[in-house]
């Protein structure tokens, strides 16, 4: 196993160490073990793309990593009891945020099974989506006190982008083989 694998291994164990500390109010905490799972979500691709590593098991936990972290981060800031009320996150943005997810997932699947193959690749839309999804549980973990704002716009692009992989999804789906 190469060493951007195992850095996207850590990202996931360090998920449910992630939901403790907020569950536990250590804030302070969270925010550094979510810094460190980010950071090692762009050092593995970093690492696999520079030393010409990329595997087929990093192509499929990558992104599985990156869905656990996140989603874990918004399901539990929105069930988590006792943050101060600008912190309590309203259930639609976890909600909208895995909707997405599944969406995408099931076209993947869809994609698979009428195409044999699958080829999308991030687009600028879903990337700038998971960059205000992070930077928003960041804003939440330093109690930043307009995190509604940044929730808010981070499911519009979060509903933009999931509209951006359907559009994407369908015409590759349509296309001739």
């Amino acid at each position: 196993m190469n060493w951007a694998n195992r850095l996207t291994i850590l990202r996931i164990i360090l998920v449910p160490v992630f939901i403790m500390v907020i569950l536990y109010h250590r804030l302070d905490v969270a925010l550094l073990v979510f810094c460190v799972a980010a950071l090692t979500d762009g050092l593995d691709g970093y690492i696999a793309r520079s030393r010409n590593e990329k595997t087929r098991l990093g192509a499929i936990m990558d992104p599985i990593a990156d869905k656990m972290l996140l989603g874990s981060a918004y399901v539990t800031f929105s069930l988590v009891s006792g943050l101060p009320e600008y912190l309590k996150m309203p259930i639609y943005v976890p909600i909208a945020i895995i909707s997405r997810d599944v969406i995408i997932l099931m076209g993947v699947v869809i994609m698979y099974l009428h195409n044999g193959k699958v080829d999308i690749k991030p687009s600028i839309i879903g990337k700038i989506t998971t960059f205000f999804q992070m930077f928003t549980i960041v804003a939440l973990l330093l109690k930043f006190v307009y995190s509604g704002w940044m929730w808010n716009i981070t499911v519009v692009l979060t509903i933009v982008s999931g509209l951006d992989y359907v559009r994407i999804g369908s015409s590759k789906i349509n296309e001739k083989r």
